[in-house]
């Protein structure tokens, strides 16, 4: 994936909202991506430009070697907040993007067999072995955020763009789920791009950490973590991460310093 002098801007070219300023970037093919930065930096809009979801206003996108004209079909998706359709157990759920994406979908009845087969795969191995027939409603959010997981790799993407995936989740279920994420990572090693205020998650799971400015977003900083995986959570209390982590938080405490103020920022 490659940006290049890529910007955003919502609105009008001349009064909208600037949200990213001529971002550069290059990650390789399997590589682990994350990037912290100050609340309403452009993080969230930086996934919208590389998927395609929101075009760009200057500069350009490449994924697997070809320019970003619209939405991508190499990617899986997972945000914070629950995106589970409620009236779909979690079998169904999971199943989901085999339905509407290509070449899945046009033999998802003839296949479904097979596929059903493949989501089961993936619910054992995130550890819900025996929940794939329960409602939605019926399971815990870090149950539910392991079936998001499952839904975004069903058809086995080589992109994957996660938004907060386990922010909405306790201390404790969000650490067991980076080692889930960690586990599925390394199995079918797509490249990932993580987005997310836990500074202790992003040196966890990621090959690098990148910090932006406060908005419009830039790169400010870049940290490479050196760590072999698989990683334990031990990790975490070593002297070198703390320090990594008490590094980023400097970058990001100077960038909020700098942030511009807004109409109803101190609501």
């Amino acid at each position: 994936m490659e940006l290049d002098q890529v910007s955003l801007r919502y609105g009008g070219e001349a009064t909208g909202l600037l949200a990213l300023d001529r971002v550069d970037l290059t990650i390789g093919k399997g590589e682990f991506i994350a990037v912290v930065g100050p609340s309403g930096c452009g993080k969230s809009t930086l996934l919208k430009a590389v998927t395609g979801l929101w075009p760009v206003t200057g500069g350009r996108v490449r994924v697997a070697g070809s320019e970003v004209k619209g939405p991508l079909k190499i990617v899986g998706m997972a945000f914070q907040n629950s995106t589970l359709l409620p009236w779909r157990n979690a079998l169904e759920n999971v199943l989901l993007p085999l339905e509407i994406v290509e070449p899945y979908c046009s033999r998802f009845r003839s296949h479904r067999k097979e596929y059903e087969e493949m989501a089961h795969d993936l619910l054992n191995t995130v550890g819900l072995n025996g929940f794939a027939g329960k409602d939605i409603w019926e399971i815990s959010g870090g149950m539910q955020q392991r079936v998001q997981l499952c839904r975004s790799l069903i058809h086995e993407p080589s992109l994957l763009m996660l938004d907060e995936p386990f922010g909405a989740l306790d201390a404790f279920t969000r650490e067991e789920l980076w080692d889930v994420l960690q586990e599925l990572c390394i199995v079918r090693k797509p490249t990932v791009v993580l987005v997310t205020h836990d500074l202790r998650e992003a040196a966890y799971l990621a090959d690098r950490v990148l910090v932006m400015s406060a908005r419009p977003g830039r790169f400010v900083m870049e940290r490479t973590v050196a760590a072999e995986r698989p990683r334990s959570l031990e990790l975490t209390y070593d002297h070198d991460f703390v320090d990594m982590v008490r590094e980023l938080r400097e970058h990001i405490s100077n960038a909020r310093a700098t942030a511009p103020v807004t109409e109803g920022a101190n609501r």
